[in-house]
């Protein structure tokens, strides 16, 4: 019998719902989960994916992805929209060095993860795509919504299954961010590089007791009589969508074929940019105020965390089995060169060594959501400047990446080879090494 409305949108929403909930109660009853800080989005992906690879669950991976796509695109949308809670230029000389410490630190790593892949790529010969390595940064560095969102394009340039490879290196990401990185800061913690700290029960299992003080996650804007507040917020967002949609949509026939379809790719920061537009205009018309942050931060991780449970859900571990040995050997050579890296250059730091490693380890094997977790074994109340480090970050990540990522697309726009793109970001992460070395010339442990 034939439903009288279509269900299947709902239906993947669901399914990522409950996915997600799924992770959260193995979350607060598995110790090994909450040892190693595994979010309740990550390991509810990792159920969904076997679910669906199982056909346990009749789901479309196609669709999951473009739930995933679309929940990513939101999450920048929303961080575009979001009002600072601080001005950069009321932070202090030692904040701003902090920040530009970590945007820098991604300026190598990116490069370097890239580079990996590139010579594997290399070595393996005809057997692999010659962009397969490239995915190890998009997956590492910048999350799975990224590695989505240029593997769906780059399939259109004939890269078979890119998606689904980029997800897989998202995925392993991930497991560096907290299989490794919360030992690595036990480790500090126990070498006396932070204060005596213990995360609380509520911390490990992820959610606050029945008599536990809840902080507000917003205040309204809007009168209740009228609409909600966050009916207006979430508007705000689909405002901002069908602005970027109807740009690139107006851009692409007037661009180079192959650079029509990577425009698609690079929706999430054309929407960011809109939305700082809004922003600006709500601000000169005297009317941000009714752009709440909170809200839009709840927005900002809501967003990430469907977007995290899609990533895991939407693999095709068909794919992924046939390129199983060079997607392990990339991602684990790596991440212990990132790994390795991060920690040479955060020892060099004056001050909150630990902290800074923390936050940047788990930002460029994850996500910032993973970064600011491991921040919070070593600095649970936020109490060191670091936390508003990563947020005024952003301010100095955006070239970088945004160049880093273009460049990325080399092969497809402008046909280098896979050696040629390779010493590129080779000349790139040793630039940026340098001047990081240079930033701080300290060696505290």
């Amino acid at each position: 019998m034939s439903t009288p409305f279509p269900f299947e949108a709902m239906l993947v929403f669901s399914f990522l719902s409950v996915m997600l909930l799924s992770g959260i109660l193995v979350r607060a009853k598995v110790r090994l989960f909450q040892k190693f800080l595994f979010p309740g989005s990550l390991i509810g992906g990792l159920i969904g994916l076997i679910l669906v690879n199982t056909h346990v669950v009749k789901l479309s991976p196609e669709t999951i992805q473009a739930f995933a796509y679309h929940f990513f695109n939101i999450s920048f949308i929303s961080i575009g929209l979001t009002p600072p809670i601080f001005r950069s230029v009321d932070a202090g000389k030692e904040v701003v060095r902090g920040s530009l410490w970590m945007a820098f630190v991604q300026g190598v790593t990116f490069p370097l993860q890239t580079v990996v892949g590139g010579l594997i790529v290399l070595i393996a010969g005809s057997s692999l795509h010659p962009s397969f390595g490239f995915l190890t940064a998009l997956g590492f560095n910048e999350g799975p919504g990224e590695a989505l969102s240029f593997g769906k394009v780059w399939e259109s340039f004939g890269f078979e299954g890119a998606a689904s490879v980029g997800l897989s290196y998202a995925t392993i990401g991930f497991l560096f961010a907290f299989f490794v990185g919360v030992p690595l800061v036990n480790w500090g913690i126990r070498k006396g590089l932070a204060g005596s700290v213990s995360p609380g029960e509520e911390f490990l299992k992820g959610y606050y007791g029945k008599s536990s003080e809840k902080a507000c996650i917003g205040k309204k804007t809007m009168h209740p009589a009228n609409v909600d507040t966050f009916a207006f917020q979430i508007a705000l967002v689909g405002v901002v969508y069908s602005l970027t949609y109807g740009f690139i949509k107006f851009l692409a026939p007037h661009l180079p074929q192959d650079y029509a379809k990577m425009a698609w790719g690079f929706f999430f920061i054309v929407g960011m940019a809109f939305a700082y537009i809004v922003r600006k205009i709500m601000s000169i018309a005297g009317l941000e105020y009714l752009i709440d942050s909170g809200v839009q931060r709840r927005i900002t991780g809501t967003a990430v965390d469907f977007l995290i449970v899609a990533t895991g859900a939407a693999i095709q571990v068909s794919i992924v089995v046939s390129h199983v040995f060079p997607l392990l050997v990339i991602s684990i050579l790596a991440g212990i060169l990132t790994t390795v890296v991060v920690v040479f250059l955060g020892r060099r730091l004056p001050s909150y060594n630990l902290e800074r490693i923390a936050a940047i380890y788990g930002t460029v094997t994850g996500t910032v959501s993973s970064g600011l977790l491991l921040l919070r074994i070593v600095d649970p109340e936020f109490q060191t400047p670091v936390a508003k480090e990563i947020g005024i970050m952003n301010l100095f990540v955006v070239p970088i990446i945004g160049t880093l990522t273009i460049l990325i697309n080399g092969p497809f726009w402008w046909r280098w080879s896979t050696g040629m793109t390779t010493l590129v970001f080779a000349a790139i992460g040793i630039l940026f090494f340098i001047i990081t070395m240079f930033l701080h010339r300290e060696k505290r442990f």
